[in-house]
């Protein structure tokens, strides 16, 4: 019998010039796609390059990862660009990855937003229907990496592209579906144990475990770790080795 499959997913290549952030290689190890910061919210060109080079010697599958431009926040602070500004920047960062991607032999495969942006798309639908159009225009065949439960998945789906859906381990849902905000305490999950529980509750139920314990029911099928947080590898290695333990086959959503 063929173990199902699941992915687990990174945000990563956000280290910028001097400055480091995350501990990427060792991420590689361990989970099945990456997302790779495009040079907007973080990262540059020789951090991409970097970062799609030690994936491809992974084996690991890659995506654009555009956010709003905001270096200084880390593209987690909520910009009113409009619709179409929204579309272009997405474009424009999807296109410097493919190349970049390109350029060392490994390309890109899927699309997800970042901090902000994503979870604008995830609220909004005319901010998901800007990302989603931007992954169209520039390349139908990109696979739309949402955030579970929410506008992108649904309009990403309308408009023909494949959507993948994702839970995400180190952080807390509130009763709406969506994230606690990051300001908030217990928003943010640090503890390795405790998230790879939750995310097999999560998994086995088909649902999202909100923090009063109600389930949201929804498809997963990849899970995120973000790759920002000083507990992200301890995090994402017993999060891997408690699916590992349900059964699950550890593999990227293209095959």
């Amino acid at each position: 019998m063929t173990a199902p499959r699941i992915d687990i997913n990174c945000d990563m290549g956000e280290s910028f010039g001097a400055w480091d952030k995350g501990d990427d290689a060792e991420m590689l190890k361990i989970v099945s796609s990456a997302n790779v910061a495009c040079g907007f919210h973080a990262g540059d060109p020789d951090t991409m390059a970097k970062t799609f080079v030690l994936a491809r010697d992974r084996n690991v599958a890659v995506g654009a990862h555009p956010g709003f431009p905001d270096l200084m926040g880390f593209g987690r602070r909520r910009i009113p660009y409009s619709a179409t500004e929204i579309e272009r920047l997405v474009a424009y960062q999807i296109g410097a990855a493919q190349a970049m991607a390109q350029y060392v032999g490994h390309p890109i495969t899927h699309v997800k937003a970042h901090g902000a942006l994503g979870n604008l798309a995830q609220e909004d639908s005319e901010v998901a229907r800007a990302v989603c159009n931007a992954i169209k225009a520039v390349d139908p065949a990109l696979i739309c990496l949402a955030i579970a439960h929410g506008e992108q998945h649904q309009i990403a789906t309308e408009m023909g592209l494949t959507v993948v859906s994702e839970i995400f381990a180190d952080r807390a849902y509130g009763d709406d579906g969506l994230l606690v905000p990051r300001g908030l305490q217990g928003a943010v999950i640090h503890d390795p144990a405790g998230a790879a529980r939750r995310v097999g509750e999560m998994v086995r139920e088909g649902a999202i475990i909100t923090l009063s314990g109600k389930r949201i029911p929804t498809a997963i099928d990849s899970i995120c770790v973000h790759g920002d947080t000083a507990d992200a590898v301890p995090i994402a290695a017993t999060v891997r080795a408690g699916l590992e333990k349900q059964g699950y086959a550890i593999a990227n959503f293209i095959h």
